[in-house]
């Protein structure tokens, strides 16, 4: 018997139907896992947040003589003109500039809207209002707001020392640079030992220096700060803590002894040297790999007593200052902490005559010796809030903020060009 033309027609539309509503509902069921999965995060970031912001609340109630204003998330939007001018941005979020009813001009950091768990919050609160002090920046107030997270500060009209050492068009001259180094150095001495409870600062670099109308420079970022007691030599923290390039190598390579206050010390050197090739930078070839240049080419100069022309010295007092700021600076850098000077120590170097400096004995990790020394180091730290960056084997790149991982593992120094 034939079959019925309808009946065939019927059945296909059936399975036609069939088809089009197990695909309807296979994009459903896709669609409202992927909403359920969206639903759990928003929710886990909501209760994280809220977590967060009670630790916040309990720290701020239990904290003694935390004279700080708390403002509103209203205020701050008022006082920032809706967030109309951005003096900066980094890993934490961006600072803008404020104005308060008064009239005194403010720094307002904005965090990134708030996931994490508030210890950046909690460090850089914890620490800097601890202080008081020419050469570090002044917190005026904060803000906690659900989400809105922000910390009030001095205004600083130069900006950071790391526009100018990047400025190809007015470098500083010698005596700012040095005046710098010191002011710095002052900041860094009050935090190790003018505090009753030592603090570590571990992001000593350009970026984290702010310089007043005279120029006189004010530690700030103290979100990877660490407290601890004036007497313990060795600070305990968890996997790399720092920015690559200024970070000391015992932060990364526990088996040098652990990180310290010494840390600080390595820090800065690093950032002095680099302040001392700000002139050779815009010399630089841009073919050549700032290998040949930082700081393996600055130790040869130091040691052989090579010509600092390069360097914008132009007369003998200005090259007193940049090599005593060079030997100073090779002494930071030793690999050891051990070998490495106090800041008090580094203050009565700068202070001191030239003639009583010696150079010291090449301990610090060249490009070549640091590839085959830190090789063998594979755990690697994602890179983060507050420029903690991960180590897993940096070349220097004319960049000042940038890092690119390589096949080889060498010791991250700071990536300048010069």
């Amino acid at each position: 018997m034939a079959a019925n033309p309808r009946v065939n027609a019927q059945e296909e539309t059936f399975e036609e139907q069939l088809q089009m509503y197990c695909f309807a509902s296979a994009i459903a069921g896709i669609m409202l896992t992927f909403f359920m999965i969206y639903r759990c995060k928003t929710k886990r970031s909501h209760d994280v947040s809220i977590a967060a912001n009670h630790e916040i609340e309990i720290f701020i109630r239990n904290y003694e003589n935390l004279a700080l204003k708390r403002f509103k998330y209203s205020e701050i939007k008022k006082m920032t003109n809706s967030f109309h001018e951005k003096l900066g941005q980094g890993g934490y979020g961006s600072v803008y500039k404020g104005n308060l009813p008064g009239g005194q001009l403010v720094a307002v950091k904005l965090l990134s809207e708030a996931t994490g768990d508030g210890n950046d919050f909690i460090n850089e609160v914890a620490s800097i209002s601890r202080t008081s002090h020419v050469n570090i920046v002044t917190l005026l107030g904060f803000c906690i707001e659900e989400k809105k997270r922000a910390l009030m500060y001095e205004f600083m009209p130069n900006g950071s020392l790391d526009k100018f050492l990047r400025s190809d068009s007015s470098p500083l001259e010698w005596n700012t640079l040095i005046l710098i180094a010191k002011g710095i150095a002052r900041g860094l001495e009050y935090l190790h030992r003018g505090c009753n409870t030592r603090i570590v600062h571990f992001d000593i670099k350009p970026h984290n220096v702010l310089l007043d109308e005279e120029f006189v420079p004010k530690i700030s970022d103290f979100g990877l700060a660490k407290l601890c007691k004036r007497k313990e030599s060795i600070v305990s923290v968890t996997g790399a803590r720092g920015t690559a390039g200024y970070m000391a190598p015992e932060v990364f390579l526990r088996s040098l002894g652990g990180a310290s206050h010494k840390s600080d010390v390595y820090s800065y050197g690093m950032m002095v040297l680099e302040m001392t090739g700000a002139h050779k930078r815009n010399k630089a070839s841009k073919t050549a790999t700032s290998e040949e240049y930082f700081p393996d080419w600055i130790y040869k100069q130091v040691e052989t007593g090579g010509n600092l022309g390069d360097y914008g010295v132009k007369t003998e007092e200005e090259e007193e200052l940049a090599r005593k700021m060079m030997i100073v600076s090779l002494w930071c850098i030793q690999s050891n902490p051990l070998d490495r000077p106090s800041i008090t120590k580094v203050i009565e170097m700068l202070e001191g005559s030239f003639e009583s400096l010696e150079v010291p004995p090449k301990r610090f990790w060249s490009s070549a010796t640091g590839s085959a020394q830190v090789t063998s180091l594979s755990a690697t730290q994602s890179s983060g809030s507050k420029g903690e960056s991960t180590v897993q084997g940096y070349v220097s790149l004319p960049n000042p903020h940038k890092a690119t991982p390589s096949s080889s593992i060498a010791l991250p120094y700071p990536p300048s060009s010069f």
